[in-house]
This record gives structure tokens, C-alpha cells and sequence, in this order.
């Protein structure tokens, strides 16, 4: 069989992609980043490689020398980082993502960067495959998932801010918006899914609804919205009745898990 080659950021997708790999009899070589990989990941995989964040020219020399030809990016990296001090010296770039950064990247935003990214390692012959490969059933279906349906004043909001979300997603500023009573409480941007949720909670007070969608310009390849048992308890914490997700276009980590605890917590979940 074949070797697949691993590209791991954080969150449990990774380690579920993993999962799914090794069930398919297909052996993983994985490269984590240093201070987001799950170190769990190394019981799911053949080999597991730790690179900075900013080390392309080391990811794809790990590839070449496991003789990989086909890649999948996995899990998120923490916008944030971008922005903190001495950011720089520590996550010292090497000089092939330094030319990819200041040459091949016109916009900061995750599409054109991925994209990037994805251009630089074809260069080398990797060509980067559907991140959902093995895992389809991870992919939100259509319809109510949970027990609790959303009330006819809830199913307005999801209509009335599903084409807002979208154009936000367009822009490229985020993929999630909180609503209550068609007013737009909170959107997504380089703090994440979560952190919005709070934010929209936080001025919502009670019954609020989330809406979390895919970009215009959806690649399988990466970036897929992903949701699982922490925004369950984000959305718990904070009063959320309902989470609309695009259908067949966003991930349920831990599906079951996820559906059981929203259950619990009187959450609905709808996919559209």
C-alpha cells in the first residue's frame, strides 16, 4: 500500500483522519507542528516528523525522503500567533517559506495561503488529496441531527443570517455569525468559532443561534469548518439553542459524542 503523508495541526481531526487511515490499511506519514500537533497522533501513524510552523522547505525534504507523493492537511493553527511578540525569531521561518511568504502569497487570508502552500509542495510532486478522504462520515448531513428541533422563531434567524454568513465567508473574514431575533450579534474573525460564540453569548444573554458555513471558494483539500464536543460546551456555556452548520461541507469530530452532548444540553443542531 501506498504511503500518505500527514500535514497535523491541532484539534482531534488529525488524529481522527489518522484513525480513519489505519482502518483503510493505509500507512500515515505524519509531520506535526511543534506546539499544535497532539503528541496522541504518534499512535495513529507509521512515522511522526515535528517541524516548526514556518519550516515548509523541512516538510517537504521529510516528504521526499519517506518517498511521499500524495499529502493531507489536517486540523487548524492558531491565527493568533501571528500577531504575538518576537513571533519571528520564534517560529523561525526557513528560506523557502520566507520566499513562498513574500513572493506566492498575495492575501493572508487561509485560501490563499493553503493554496499556496499546496502549489509549493506540488513543485515537488506531493499532491495534496481531499482532507475527508477517509473520514466521510465525519461530514454533517442534512436535516436535524439532535433530538431537539429548532422552533419555527429559531428557523427564521437561520434563514434570515444564513446569507449574511455567507457573504461574510466571501470576504474572507470568518465563517460563523451569532444571531438573536435577526440581529447580528457576533462574527467570526481571526479569533475563532469559539471565541465569537462568546462574544454573541455574551450580548445575547440566552437563546442564542449559530450559524458556521464553508467559503465561496471551498477547497476539500483544506480549511474545512469543523465543529465538534468543545464548541458543544462553547455553545452551552453560552446559552446557544441552535447550530446550523452547510451540509456535506463541515465536519462533526466525534460525531456521536458531539450529537449526544448537544442532546444533553438541549442544543439543536440542523444541517442545511
Amino acid at each position: 500500500m501506498e504511503k500518505l503523508g500527514l500535514i497535523a495541526g491541532n484539534g482531534r481531526f488529525p488524529i481522527l483522519f489518522a484513525k480513519g487511515a489505519r482502518d483503510n490499511n493505509v500507512p500515515i506519514i505524519a509531520v506535526g507542528i511543534e506546539g499544535e500537533t497532539s503528541p496522541e497522533i504518534e499512535q495513529y501513524v507509521e512515522k511522526l516528523y515535528w517541524v516548526g510552523v514556518a519550516q515548509i522547505g523541512k516538510l517537504i525534504k521529510v516528504f521526499k525522503q519517506e518517498h511521499i507523493s500524495k499529502a493531507v492537511m489536517a486540523g487548524g493553527l492558531k491565527k493568533t500567533n501571528m500577531f504575538s511578540s518576537w513571533r519571528n525569531l520564534r517560529f523561525l521561518p526557513d528560506l523557502r517559506t520566507i520566499n513562498l511568504w513574500y513572493k506566492h502569497v498575495k492575501k493572508r487570508d487561509d485560501h490563499s495561503l493553503l493554496g499556496a502552500v499546496a502549489n509549493e509542495l506540488l513543485k515537488d510532486g506531493i499532491e495534496l488529496q481531499n482532507s475527508t478522504l477517509y473520514v466521510p462520515q465525519l461530514l454533517a448531513q442534512k436535516g436535524t441531527l439532535t433530538k431537539r428541533q429548532p422552533t419555527e422563531k429559531e428557523l427564521e434567524d437561520v434563514h434570515f443570517g444564513w446569507h449574511i454568513a455567507k457573504e461574510i465567508a466571501r470576504l474572507g473574514i470568518g465563517q460563523c455569525i451569532v444571531i438573536k431575533e435577526k440581529v447580528i450579534l457576533a462574527v467570526e474573525a481571526l479569533e475563532g468559532t469559539d471565541e465569537a460564540i462568546r462574544r454573541g453569548g455574551n450580548l445575547g444573554k440566552e437563546n442564542i443561534v449559530v450559524i458556521k458555513v464553508s467559503k465561496h471558494d471551498f477547497d476539500p483539500r483544506f480549511d474545512i469548518p469543523t465543529v465538534g464536543l468543545e464548541t458543544v460546551t462553547t455553545l452551552k456555556e453560552s446559552s446557544a439553542s441552535v447550530l446550523a452548520l452547510e451540509a456535506e461541507k463541515t465536519l462533526i469530530l466525534d460525531v456521536e459524542e458531539t450529537i449526544q452532548a448537544a442532546d444533553r444540553a438541549q442544543i439543536a443542531i440542523v444541517g442545511l
